[in-house]
């Protein structure tokens, strides 16, 4: 049997640069495919920070939607925006090869870093990372694509704003004022791109095998297993990553609160034989190091 693979995608210049690439290697494979872009809630809805939205999946949901509505057979997201439980009736098909992890920082000149200033992000994780480093600084809400972040950005007083490098790098963005943060957490699968497809849809799910990449997926469940343990579906400052080196897995996560004074973080190294549940391992660790309370803190906070 062959068919046409209905691609799902945001409209973004970024997501339609990720479904083009699946589309590509799909059609190199000697696949036919089509493009559906779609657009999301959490690309109408540019006024609220995220967590105020209080939807899970807010970039997701409609491409799920159409997925189970019959509209589309796959979907591809930036998997940092896919929540850790899919709906039922869609399983993960491909994690593609990670790209840059990092969060960098876009700014106009560093010598506010010691002093006082403004970013940047939409983002409660750097946000509390960004305040545990610098707590004389002010944070404020940025929302949009990439196309649109950058623009306020430049049109702001801001001294700058925090974006993912994957994203800039991917649609040639990435300005000539920047600087990588070594020191900031990224979040859980950030740089990773996933394809979904439904749990019986044995063609695309054959299809999309060929994508995947054995340690870009070992790594991101990893984080996502971490995130899991400890959000319990709230949304929450928490970075992870893990990295395999010569069969040894390289873990660190961290919890903050939401104004960046606290930090709990778990390191581990361990042999890539004895990673299994490695992240729930983890977030239990932190959870057990006062991540509990400071949780509930957060809960209540957010609501």
């Amino acid at each position: 049997m062959t068919k046409t693979i209905r691609i799902g995608t945001r409209d973004s210049e970024l997501a339609l640069w990720q479904a083009n690439t699946v589309q590509k290697r799909l059609e190199d494979l000697g696949f036919t495919t089509h493009l559906v872009p779609v657009k999301s809630t959490g690309d109408i809805i540019l006024d609220k920070p995220l967590y105020e939205l209080g939807i899970t999946g807010i970039f997701t949901k409609t491409l799920d939607v159409a997925m189970l509505n019959g509209d589309i057979d796959i979907a591809v997201h930036s998997m940092k925006d896919v929540p850790t439980a899919l709906p039922t009736g869609i399983v993960e098909a491909a994690i593609l090869k990670r790209a840059n992890v990092k969060d960098i920082l876009v700014h106009k000149g560093l010598s506010f870093l010691n002093t006082k200033g403004t970013i940047a992000t939409g983002s409660l994780r750097r946000k509390a990372q960004w305040l545990y480093k610098y707590p004389t600084h002010t944070v404020v809400d940025l929302r949009g694509n990439v196309n649109t972040r950058m623009q306020k950005l430049t049109d702001s007083d801001w001294n700058g704003a925090i974006f993912a490098a994957a994203g800039l790098e991917r649609i040639n963005l990435k300005p000539e004022h920047f600087i990588d943060l070594d020191w900031m957490i990224p979040a859980p699968a950030q740089g990773a791109m996933l394809v979904v497809a439904k749990e019986k849809d044995t063609y695309c799910l054959e299809a999309l095998s060929n994508l995947n990449d054995k340690t870009s997926e070992i790594c991101v469940h990893i984080e996502r297993e971490f995130l899991r343990e400890l959000e319990g579906g709230c949304t929450a400052p928490i970075g992870a990553l893990a990295q395999i080196k010569e069969n040894t897995v390289f873990f660190t996560g961290a919890l903050f609160s939401l104004d960046g004074k606290d930090k709990i973080e778990v390191i581990k190294e361990v042999n890539i034989e004895q990673a299994k549940n490695l992240g729930e391992i983890c977030a239990q660790e932190v959870l057990n190091n006062g991540g509990r309370e400071l949780m509930k803190v957060i809960k209540a906070e957010i609501k």
